[in-house]
C-alpha cells in the first residue's frame, strides 16, 4: 500500500516542473485590438482584394503625371489619322484598340484612351478625398460637441443637420458650379473648379457623418472612463479630443472609405451634367458625357470610363465593409 503512494506523490510533485518547462517552450502572447482587427481583416479575402485595388488606383493618381511623362502619354494629342472621316469612328475594331493604344482611342479626335483614364483618375481622387476630409472635419467636432453637451447645443446643431439634409443637393451644386465658373476668390479655370466642387461636395454632406459620430458620442459619454477624466478635473475640450475621438476613429474611417465612392459617383455626375470639371481637362464624367451621342457607333468609349468608375466604386465599398467587420469587436 505504501508503493503507490509513493510513486503518486513523486508524480504530484513532477508535475508543476512539466508545466513550467511547457510555459517556457511557447510563451503565450496577448494581441492588442489592431492586431486583432488586422488578423480579421486578413481572412476576408474579399475585403484584402478590394484593399489591394484602392491602393494600387490612388497610386495611379498620385503618380498620373510621371507615369504619363515616363510613357509619352498625352491626354491631349490628336490622332485625326486613327479616325474615319467619313464616321468619325476609330479606325478598326474596338475602338480602335492596338499596342501603342491599349484601351482604343476616343471618337471625334483619337485621343488615347488609357491617358485620359490616367489623367482623370487624380482629378476625381482629391476631389473625392478632399470633400471627404471637410465632411468627416465638420460632421466629427459638430458630431461630438452635440452628443457630449446635449441640451439646447444637441437641439441646435440635430436642426441644423436636418436643415442641410433638406437641401436639393444635387441642384444646389449644379447652381453653384455654373455661377462660378468664370473665376473667384483669385482662382479661375481647373483650380477653381476642383476647389468649388470639394467644397459644395464636402460642405452638404457633413450631416451624415455628424449623425453616426453624434450617436456614437451618446453612447459613450457616460463611461467611466469620461466620470474618471470629469472627476480629476478635466474640461470640455479635453474630453472631446483626447478621451472621446480617439473612441471614435474605427467608424469614423469605415465612413470615410464607404464616403469616399459616393464622392467620386458625385463629381462623375456633376462632370456629366457639364457642370464639374471642363474639358479639355479629362474626367470620367466628362467622357461618359461626351460619349452619349456615339455609343452606336462606338460602344467602347462609353465603357472605359464606365468600367473605371465602377471598379473604384467597388474597390472601396468592399474595402469599408471589411474594415467595418474587421474593427467591429461583435463580429465573429
Amino acid at each position: 500500500m505504501t508503493a503507490p503512494i509513493e510513486t503518486t506523490q513523486g508524480q504530484a510533485e513532477a508535475q508543476p516542473e512539466a508545466i513550467l518547462a511547457g510555459v517556457g517552450r511557447k510563451a503565450i502572447e496577448g494581441r492588442s485590438l489592431g492586431q486583432i482587427a488586422w488578423m480579421r481583416f486578413r481572412r476576408d479575402k474579399v475585403a484584402v482584394a478590394g484593399g489591394v485595388v484602392v491602393i494600387l488606383l490612388v497610386l495611379l493618381a498620385i503618380l498620373a503625371k510621371p507615369i504619363e511623362s515616363i510613357f509619352n502619354l498625352d491626354p491631349n494629342a490628336f490622332h485625326q489619322d486613327l479616325i474615319d472621316p467619313s464616321t468619325t469612328v476609330p479606325k478598326g475594331g474596338w475602338g480602335g484598340m492596338s499596342l501603342h493604344h491599349l484601351l482604343g482611342v476616343d471618337p471625334q479626335y483619337g485621343r488615347d484612351l488609357l491617358a485620359r483614364i490616367i489623367e482623370g483618375s487624380w482629378v476625381s481622387m482629391i476631389v473625392a478625398t478632399g470633400a471627404t476630409v471637410l465632411s468627416v472635419a465638420i460632421g466629427s467636432v459638430m458630431g461630438l460637441i452635440a452628443g457630449y453637451y446635449g441640451g439646447w447645443i444637441d437641439t441646435l446643431i440635430s436642426r441644423l443637420m436636418d436643415i442641410f439634409l433638406a437641401f436639393p443637393l444635387l441642384l444646389f451644386a449644379i447652381s453653384i458650379s455654373a455661377s462660378l465658373q468664370d473665376g473667384a476668390f483669385g482662382l479661375n479655370g481647373l483650380p477653381l473648379r476642383i476647389s468649388v466642387l470639394i467644397f459644395v461636395i464636402g460642405f452638404f454632406n457633413w450631416p451624415y457623418m455628424g449623425r453616426i459620430v453624434r450617436g456614437q458620442t451618446l453612447s459613450l459619454r457616460e463611461r467611466e472612463f469620461v466620470e474618471a477624466s470629469r472627476s480629476l478635473g478635466a474640461r470640455g475640450p479635453f474630453i472631446l479630443f483626447r478621451e472621446l475621438l480617439p473612441n471614435l476613429v474605427a467608424p469614423i474611417l469605415v465612413y470615410s472609405t464607404l464616403l469616399i465612392p459616393t464622392n467620386i459617383l458625385f463629381e462623375a455626375a456633376l462632370s456629366f451634367l457639364g457642370v464639374g470639371i471642363a474639358p479639355p481637362q479629362a474626367s470620367w464624367g466628362g467622357m461618359l458625357n461626351s460619349a452619349i451621342d456615339l455609343f452606336y457607333a462606338d460602344p467602347e468609349y462609353m465603357v472605359v470610363p464606365g468600367l473605371a468608375i465602377f471598379i473604384t466604386v467597388l474597390a472601396f465599398n468592399l474595402l469599408g465593409d471589411g474594415l467595418r467587420d474587421a474593427l467591429d469587436p461583435r463580429s465573429k
